[in-house]
């Protein structure tokens, strides 16, 4: 098994055992270079390997078992030379580890998040898409987000797709200083203009836990500001008004506003919930009901262990 050489943006130079195997790379940082590249080269053998892991997990469970193989072998090679330096601490909620490789590295939960993504739903069926029109203060719209789709969501993202879109009863006016009207008032159109722009910016991954939070809160224009800085501390509070007193504020506005008013049928209140694009009165009851159970239902691919109630067994590490 070759391995791929570590980038010279992050380790400063090439990697010398640029053709060497699993065993040498690990053997050679220890020997030659541990004493002064640590911290990078013992990330290098990680990263490398993991990467290869997270593209192959859904292959087969024979690469997967083989990967943990070489995971636990390199662990152990540096174990058996030394003490390893105590790991940094990890500035990310739980939420977040299995983000990406570089967030499990920093938290030190790379085994547990190949062990999740083994157990993932197979990609090639589609999610159960989930769209949510609402407005950021309308009670309703509060109570299903956070008691309902977020809780489903943090459950069963593996097999469903959320989208958000602020907006609501909302109207758009042709011109003024105010383009828009809102329902409850001025802090509806501000809160809605700032979760657009969070999701705009992070995503709906890292967007929705800022999003729960600020609509979890008694006031949500207040809960704004910590609840960005708790869950992505990576974003500043800056960009954010930056998004929202300009431009792009507005234009993302306009483009929620759009998407409102071509919903077919019309939407008459809100929530209003679509599922996989489609609205219709059942799809509203149940999901009001029981997001978790009908999104379950409605997935077409082999049902994930929350949906089934199987426990899934995963290495129980103790502190």
């Amino acid at each position: 098994m070759a391995v791929v050489g570590c980038p010279m943006r992050e380790f400063g130079h090439k990697n010398p055992f640029h053709h060497h195997s699993w065993d040498d790379c690990c053997s050679h940082w220890w020997k030659e270079l541990q004493p002064t590249h640590s911290s990078n080269w013992s990330q290098c053998c990680l990263r490398e390997m993991l990467r290869k892991a997270l593209a192959s997990v859904h292959v087969s469970n024979m690469k997967f078992a083989s990967v943990l193989v070489l995971l636990f072998f390199c662990s152990t090679f540096k174990n058996t030379h030394g003490k390893s330096k105590p790991k940094p601490g990890c500035e990310y909620p739980p939420s977040q580890w299995c983000r990406s490789l570089e967030i499990a590295i920093e938290c030190g939960v790379q085994k547990q998040c190949l062990e999740l993504n083994a157990t993932r739903p197979n990609s090639a069926v589609p999610r159960v898409e989930v769209t949510l029109y609402y407005e950021s203060l309308c009670p309703g719209c509060r109570v299903f987000l956070t008691q309902q789709l977020f809780p489903t969501w943090a459950m069963l993202h593996d097999i469903m797709e959320v989208k958000l879109v602020p907006y609501g009863n909302a109207q758009e006016l042709p011109s003024g200083n105010s383009p828009f009207t809102c329902e409850h008032g001025e802090p509806e159109c501000h809160s809605n203009m700032i979760e657009a722009c969070i999701l705009h910016s992070v995503g709906l991954y890292s967007a929705f836990p800022v999003i729960d939070c600020m609509e979890s809160a008694a006031n949500v224009l207040a809960a704004a500001q910590p609840c960005l800085q708790l869950h992505v501390p990576s974003m500043t509070w800056d960009s954010v008004t930056t998004c929202v007193k300009g431009e792009l504020g507005f234009k993302l506005m306009h483009e929620n506003a759009l998407k409102t008013n071509a919903l077919s049928p019309a939407k008459t209140h809100v929530p209003w919930v679509t599922i996989n694009k489609e609205y219709t009165g059942d799809f509203q009851d149940k999901a009001m009901s029981s997001l978790f159970n009908l999104v379950c239902k409605m997935y077409k691919g082999g049902k994930p262990p929350a949906c089934t109630g199987a426990q899934k067994k995963l290495d129980r590490s103790l502190c």
